[in-house]
């Protein structure tokens, strides 16, 4: 779609029709660690906080996995029938209208290659205006959400295992890997793991500071 490879990339979906991110990305209500999924990151930018660039280097490693060099305005490998407009500068309704349009295709957005239902949970969630341009603040907001839902600030409190925050991840991005190796969706709508599980593992233990 529209930049280069990344050194942790051990593979990459081949053919057209192949996903260039997850299906399943934010799959299921709810967080996978129990408690509240996120509130704390409803009113932050992706920009602040001392957490911030631990977060941004998380988000970088998931885009590797998922986007490509599209990077933002990447779309699922198999939507045939693109939107009108390269998604960073569509609006969310644009973007729910083109969705709801192409009802005979496979899904999946941007830089973190939102499947639609998960889209439509995080935009209610984050109260956003469908009026909002789906630019890359927005993305990475939404992003940083389902890093919460996946355990970020429990693994950082010791509450999770680095091993249960990495499958929490792999279940909510297909192209991150299982302790097998394999995609957790491997093989459902050409979904595989592109990083191996030893660099997924020691990517993520260093960015967390292990």
């Amino acid at each position: 779609m529209f930049g280069s490879g990344n050194a942790l990339l051990v593979a990459r979906r081949a053919g057209p029709a192949a996903p260039r991110g997850s299906l399943f990305a934010g799959r299921g209500a709810g967080a996978l660690i129990g408690g509240r999924p996120g509130h704390d990151l409803l009113d932050r930018s992706a920009t602040s906080g001392p957490d911030a660039p631990m977060r941004a280097r998380l988000r970088d490693l998931i885009a590797r996995a998922e986007a490509g060099p599209a990077g933002y305005d990447a779309l699922q490998g198999g939507a045939h029938r693109p939107p009108p407009r390269r998604p960073t500068r569509m609006r969310l309704r644009e973007i729910f209208d083109w969705i709801d349009a192409t009802p005979e295709q496979h899904h999946a957005i941007g830089r973190y290659q939102i499947i639609p239902a998960t889209l439509r949970r995080m935009v209610a969630r984050a109260g956003l205006d469908p009026g909002t341009r789906f630019d890359p603040a927005v993305q990475d907001r939404l992003a940083d959400l389902l890093l919460a839902d996946a355990g970020l600030d429990a693994v950082r409190r010791g509450e999770i295992t680095l091993d249960t925050f990495l499958l929490n991840l792999a279940k909510v991005w297909a192209g991150l890997p299982t302790p097998s190796g394999r995609s957790y969706y491997h093989g459902v709508a050409g979904n595989r793991a592109v990083l191996s599980y030893d660099s997924y593992t020691n990517a993520v233990d260093e960015i967390l500071g292990g």
